[in-house]
């Protein structure tokens, strides 16, 4: 049987039903063909991006999950350090002079201020404010002497039986003036004493002192 050849430049595109058979089987396999291309490749870059979406999510969830892992493991030490914390801050207040013991304190160090020479002119005690776990007591003050005696009222203070805490509040300290060599301290000073056990403080009472 010989094979007729065709020229694919001579047919009319325009009455596609005039095609011989071979055509019209070769057009439809290259369309089918095509379809099938372009429905695949559609199909396979939307599968690759939720692919890409899928494993950026996991990546996230994996950092969190380690992150959450760790924070867990550390969770029980973090506790035992705040546990040892607390114990320490209530050996530290301990230290503070108690509510009987906060006159007598007041009174020496006062009478240590003498005894280094300074001049008391003014030593007022204010009235105290409740904290958390600590009370504060102003005391506003004018004390009159040289640097060695302020110099040796600090250390007597600190030599005193009780922790004693002192925080300078507007504080100024000048040369008494007029060919004197004395200085002038004034201005109000605090110190604290911890809380009895016997004694509650409103944690509404403590916002407003704050």
């Amino acid at each position: 049987m010989s094979s007729q050849k065709i020229d694919i430049r001579n047919l009319d595109y325009n009455n596609t039903g005039s095609w011989p058979v071979q055509v019209k089987i070769g057009a439809c396999a290259l369309l089918v063909a095509l379809i099938v291309g372009v429905a695949w490749y559609l199909f396979v870059r939307e599968t690759r991006e939720m692919i890409a979406t899928e494993e950026a999510t996991e990546a996230t969830l994996l950092a969190e999950f380690t992150d959450k892992q760790g924070r867990a493991a550390n969770l029980e030490p973090l506790k035992q350090q705040l546990a040892q914390m607390e114990v320490m801050l209530q050996q530290m207040l301990r230290q503070l002079p108690s509510k009987n013991e906060m006159p007598d304190l007041i009174v020496d160090v006062s009478q240590t201020a003498l005894a280094s020479g300074i001049n008391n002119e003014l030593f007022q005690p204010g009235a105290e404010t409740p904290m958390q776990f600590y009370a504060e007591k102003p005391i506003a003050l004018r004390m009159v002497g040289t640097y060695h005696q302020f110099g040796a009222f600090v250390s007597g203070v600190a030599s005193l039986p009780r922790v004693v805490i002192m925080t300078m509040h507007d504080i100024s300290l000048a040369p008494r003036g007029d060919g004197d060599d004395t200085l002038v301290l004034e201005g109000t000073v605090k110190t604290y004493r911890y809380l009895d056990e016997d004694e509650s403080v409103d944690e509404t009472v403590v916002e407003e002192a704050l």
